[in-house]
C-alpha cells in the first residue's frame, strides 16, 4: 500500500474514491452519501487546491481508503474530512497510516491542530438517543462505545475529545468533536 496525492486527472481513482463514500458509510451513516452523485460532489469538492486530498492505493494501483482535510483558522486548524476506508481491509492499518501522512501534510503547512466531528446518528454511542442537555459536557464525561463508534479509533492515535454539539443532526443525534496538536509550539512556548 501507498499513499497518494488524489487529482482530478485520476477519474478512475475519482469514482474509486466516491464508491468508498457509499460503502463505508451506508450502514452506519445512511444518510451522509447515499448515492454515487453525491459522493462525487464530495470528491471534486476535496479536489479544491486548498485542500488536502490523500488517497491509500494497494499494488493493483485501486483506492483502498480515502482522507481528506479543509484548512479552517486561517490554516492553524484543519478539518479531517472525510475518512473512509475499504471495508474489506478495515483493521489492517490503512486508516491509521491515512491519519499518520495526513498529520504529516497538516504539520507541513505549517497546521497546529486537527479536528474533526464524529457524528452518532444511530445509536453507537451513549450520547445518542437521549436528552444531553442541560449539562452535555456531565454525559461526555461518561460516554461509551456501544457499537464500534470511531472516536475510539481516533483516541488511539492521540486525538482528545474536545466537546460534543448535542441534536446537530436531529434531536438526541450527537456530533462528538475531537482534536490533536500536530504542529509544534514555536521556540519559548510551552
Amino acid at each position: 500500500m501507498r499513499i497518494v496525492d488524489l487529482r482530478l486527472h485520476h477519474k478512475a481513482r475519482v469514482r474509486q474514491a466516491a464508491a468508498l463514500l457509499v460503502e463505508g458509510f451506508r450502514h452506519n451513516w445512511p444518510d451522509s452519501w447515499s448515492d454515487m452523485d453525491d459522493a462525487l460532489e464530495e470528491v471534486h469538492e476535496a479536489l479544491d487546491e486548498e485542500r488536502i486530498c490523500r488517497v491509500a492505493v494497494d499494488d493493483r494501483g485501486n483506492v483502498v481508503g480515502w482522507i481528506g482535510a479543509i484548512p479552517e483558522y486561517d490554516g492553524h486548524a484543519w478539518e479531517l474530512h472525510p475518512l473512509v476506508v475499504d471495508p474489506a481491509v478495515q483493521g489492517q492499518g490503512v486508516g491509521r497510516a491515512l491519519v499518520a501522512d495526513l498529520e504529516e501534510q497538516v504539520r507541513e503547512r505549517g497546521g497546529l491542530t486537527i479536528y474533526l466531528g464524529s457524528d452518532d446518528v444511530s445509536g453507537m454511542t451513549s450520547l445518542a438517543g437521549v436528552d444531553l442537555y442541560p449539562d452535555p459536557l456531565v454525559h461526555l464525561a461518561q460516554i461509551q462505545n456501544r457499537r464500534r463508534h470511531p472516536f475510539e479509533f481516533y483516541q488511539k492515535l492521540g486525538y482528545a475529545i474536545v466537546g460534543v454539539i448535542p441534536d446537530a443532526n436531529g434531536w438526541g443525534k450527537p456530533d462528538i468533536w475531537m482534536a490533536k496538536r500536530v504542529g509544534r509550539p514555536p521556540e519559548g512556548k510551552p
